[in-house]
């Protein structure tokens, strides 16, 4: 009694990897860009806000996000422009850059989490605002936006490991502008017709010599 092995034909794997490409690429886009704009967004808004005592009686003080940290909006810059140099380079350079871009996702959030709870920008101004260098913010209290940008840190994040996993998968930037080594076959000149004045100079248009056979 004969067994017939089935053997996977090799072509099934093609159109389920171009797939898989397309949608890791689309996600990959999504995310950080989306990733970037949020944590970008996120340090300009109020991260924290208490209280210090001077002459008058308390004294309101805000930080925003960059007064606290510039770092997650500086990694949200770097991370925007490696999603981009991903297209440009290839092979181990893309591996480099999806590393870059991960990296800088981690960072983000890294950052943004240690700026939650970090009442230095606020005990600076406490300082100014009351003259005494000692003088620290009271009543500190804490928004959610430090938070909102570590979800932007982990979008990038995505793209990142996304890029790792899939980049290979992915066109690059230059290949529709690389022109092929091999040169364009000349058009063949048209036959002219003498009788036609206009056929004449048409073909001096098209840098044909009108007279030749």
């Amino acid at each position: 009694m004969e067994y017939v092995t089935a053997v996977p034909h090799p072509r099934s794997e093609a159109p389920g990897s171009a797939r898989a490409g397309r949608m890791s690429l689309a996600l990959a886009l999504l995310c950080g860009a989306l990733g970037a704009a949020v944590a970008l967004l996120a340090t300009r808004q109020r991260w924290s806000e208490g209280t210090v005592t001077v002459a008058g009686g308390p004294f309101p003080l805000t930080a925003n996000g960059s007064d606290v940290t510039g770092v997650p909006a500086a990694l949200a810059i770097v991370g925007l422009a490696a999603l981009v140099a991903v297209f440009a380079v290839r092979r181990a350079g893309r591996l480099m850059v999806a590393g870059l871009l991960a990296l800088s996702g981690a960072g983000t959030v890294a950052a943004a989490l240690l700026g939650a709870s970090d009442s230095t920008a606020l005990d600076e101004k406490a300082a100014k605002a009351s003259g005494d260098t000692a003088a620290t913010v009271d009543a500190l209290t804490h928004t959610a936006w430090p938070y909102v940008a570590a979800v932007g840190g982990v979008l990038i994040l995505l793209a990142g490991l996304l890029a790792l996993r899939y980049g290979r998968l992915w066109p690059g930037m230059s290949g529709r502008y690389e022109r092929g080594g091999a040169p364009r076959p000349r058009r063949r000149a048209q036959p002219t017709d003498p009788d036609r004045p206009e056929e004449l100079w048409k073909a001096l248009d098209r840098g044909e010599d009108p007279t030749g056979a």
